[in-house]
């Protein structure tokens, strides 16, 4: 899943109006943040493969540290921690990191093949495959991503005719992005361009959707 966790990120806004937006789109993404450049190390392993689903082009074939079930459970007990002892230090501001953390999991549970492992890559993986439709994941990811918007609009008010409109370009621009990434050609042809063009990709739009948040209040 890619778009679609940018849902999160907008629901969990209406939850705690003091978290940063641009924070959360980190945060839902960190599992992946990590994983390119452990990819890129040799620590996990990625192999690019032209259709290897109907919505992607890569086949995920190591990667315990960033996409377990316990790893991503660590990580969200770290990023709860980290955000616990940074000022302002607000509880209710830490928990929804670490939730936006957790949440990448079980939402890429819904699209990955059985590629998710439960805590080591010999355990039990899991995964319920809608990627293998290419329609259905498009329409799950819109659903979630224009769901989050309305939930985000509704708990704030525009500031300016930015504040107004500018989120709602901002998730039509994620759309666009989402449909060239299931239905048209690899971002790269190559680990290290995939890792760079997603990597670009994850902090844009953090910043986009934390210029944007300042619109509104």
């Amino acid at each position: 899943m890619f778009i679609g966790h940018y849902a999160t990120c907008l629901a969990l806004k209406k939850v705690e109006k003091k978290a940063s937006l641009g924070m959360l789109f980190l945060s839902v993404q960190l599992v992946d943040i990590l994983f390119f450049p452990f990819v890129l190390l040799g620590i996990e392993k990625i192999n690019i493969i032209e259709n290897f689903t109907e919505s992607t082009h890569f086949e995920l074939e190591y990667m315990p540290y960033t996409h377990s079930l316990l790893a991503s459970i660590l990580l969200a007990g770290f990023v709860y921690i980290v955000f616990r002892m940074v000022p302002p230090r607000n509880k209710s501001v830490a928990l929804v990191m670490g939730i936006a953390v957790l949440s990448h999991w079980f939402f890429d549970l819904i699209v990955h093949t059985p590629d998710l492992p439960l805590w080591s890559n010999t355990s039990t993986k899991l995964g319920f495959g809608l990627w293998n439709n290419a329609i259905a994941t498009y329409t799950l990811e819109a659903v979630l991503l224009v769901g989050g918007l309305w939930l985000y609009l509704s708990a704030t008010t525009s500031k300016s005719s930015i504040g107004k409109y500018g989120m709602g370009i901002f998730v039509i621009l994620l759309l666009l992005v989402n449909a060239v990434n299931i239905f048209g050609p690899p971002f790269g042809n190559t680990k290290t361009s995939l890792a760079i063009s997603a990597l670009l990709m994850y902090f844009l739009f953090a910043g986009l959707a934390h210029w944007l948040d300042k619109k509104r209040s």
